[in-house]
């Protein structure tokens, strides 16, 4: 068959892709000929960000020569070539800011084990609603319902661990998890996960830890530029080993035998991932279709998460100290005034001493690095989300379910921390209330201890009483 004169014949970029055929499974993936505008996509492409590793199209290459490897990609040839099945994929691959409309087609006869298919591709450079929204009633189906749970009113969290459980039941899979990623503090956590019922996989907080960033910063070179990864037998799983051989090692430890992930990135930042663990192979391109549109929604929908969770963390926070505001405690006091469940209340006020002194003498950046010093001294002590920076230098700590001894304990423990920082001295007052709903005058008693333990303090060394 002339390759050329049929890749000649398609009016958009196509080329003859030669797929070697080994047993159940394959070997070399090569480009055997384009036609005119394909070969231009490598050697003249239309932007500077769809330059391919390899500039000049030599007939017969490797693919690899002009793009990382690419399991998807393969595996589309794969079918199309060897099972003679038409593929079509629709996807934005993370090495190209652009969108590819593919479609590999079989093509006639076979050379020995040397199977041959033919691909072609459409560039744009921004998605299609009508082409992502052609496909099967099922898949449609299955991305209205995310959609529809994302849009509905309740808890954020709880509606995307329904989500996860979808999905996991979508895939087959043992295990369906949402990873989360802070790019700037190199750090990650499960925002959700969905096992199956007789699963022997471990939760994901079991691997998670402060090394498990590193981890999941591997999956964007693993992944090679494709918009995701998926291992669906030991021949894929031997193919990702060579690119990631300590992650495989510690899927296949275990217990994975195929895996789906999935980057999730919005405005081309990477929020997370999303995987499922032990899926179904025999579903591997139904599950591939789903979660590609699946992910494009839910990334969106996460970055607006993450967006209002700062903003929260904005109005929350002390952004000196770091330790929740003022605003934050007069809410949490209202909160523990209508609670009825009976528990006991511990406050604890802790006021600088010699700050003004601080300010006057050394400047006001020596007098922030104090307030931030006692910040730290607090959280040696206490748990961040109950210590508030309640006036200029003054902190409160409200303790909920504790009792007298505790609520002691813990100044004498802020007191010890705070001898670790030169020139940090507190006035410290507490007071204790058997419920939560006496917090307000619990807040009353503990101020006055405290400024009764800071007169005692400027009658021991008056100098360094404020102005």
């Amino acid at each position: 068959m002339d390759f050329k004169q049929v890749a000649e014949s398609m009016p958009i970029a196509a080329c003859v892709v030669s797929v070697e055929k080994r047993g159940d499974t394959y070997g070399k993936v090569r480009l055997v000929t384009g036609n005119k505008i394909y070969i231009d996509t490598i050697e003249h492409p239309m932007t500077p960000d769809l330059a391919m590793l390899k500039r000049e199209f030599v007939p017969n290459s490797e693919y690899t020569d002009y793009m990382t490897r690419d399991l998807n990609f393969e595996d589309s040839c794969y079918h199309a070539a060897v099972k003679k099945t038409t593929r079509h994929a629709y996807a934005h691959p993370a090495r190209f800011d652009v969108w590819f409309d593919m479609t590999f087609l079989p093509l006639w006869p076979d050379d020995g084990d040397i199977c041959y298919c033919m691909y072609i591709m459409e560039v744009h450079l921004k998605p299609d609603a009508k082409r992502m929204s052609t496909i099967s009633a099922d898949i449609a189906s299955a991305v209205l319902e995310t959609c529809i749970k994302l849009r509905s009113p309740g808890d954020f969290k709880e509606t995307i661990t329904s989500i996860c459980k979808d999905i996991r039941d979508l895939c087959g899979s043992e295990h369906c998890c949402i990873l989360m990623m802070d790019t700037e503090k190199r750090s990650c956590y499960v925002l959700c996960e969905a096992f199956s019922k007789d699963t022997k996989l471990l939760p994901m907080e079991t691997y998670v830890d402060d090394a498990f960033y590193d981890i999941a910063e591997s999956w964007e070179a693993t992944i090679g530029g494709s918009n995701c990864l998926m291992i669906k037998n030991s021949h894929d799983m031997e193919a990702v080993r060579e690119r990631n051989p300590i992650w495989v090692e510690s899927i296949t430890g275990a217990g994975g035998k195929t895996i789906v992930l999935f980057p999730l990135i919005f405005k081309d930042e990477l929020l997370g991932y999303i995987w499922a663990i032990n899926f179904s192979a025999d579903a591997a391109d139904k599950i591939k279709e789903t979660l590609e549109l699946t992910t494009f929604v839910l990334a969106s929908e996460l970055y607006s998460y993450r967006v209002i969770d700062k903003l929260h963390i904005l109005s929350s926070t002390d952004m000196l100290t770091g330790v929740m505001n003022r605003n934050e405690m007069n809410n949490y006091v209202d909160e523990l005034v209508k609670d009825c469940s009976g528990k006991s209340v511990g406050v604890l006020f802790a006021d600088l001493n010699g700050l003004k002194a601080v300010n006057d003498g050394e400047g006001h950046a020596a007098g922030d690095m104090l307030l931030k010093h006692a910040a730290e001294a607090l959280r040696e002590v206490f748990d961040v989300h109950h210590i508030f920076r309640s006036g200029g230098d003054e902190f409160a700590v409200i303790l909920t379910d504790v009792t007298e001894a505790d609520l002691e304990e813990g100044h004498a423990k802020l007191e010890q921390a705070a001898s670790k920082y030169e020139g940090l001295v507190f006035a410290i007052g507490t007071a204790y209330a058997s419920d939560t709903r006496d917090v307000r005058s619990a807040l009353h008693d503990a101020d006055e201890h405290m400024y009764a333990d800071k007169e005692s303090y400027y009658t021991r060394y008056p100098e360094r009483r404020k102005r």
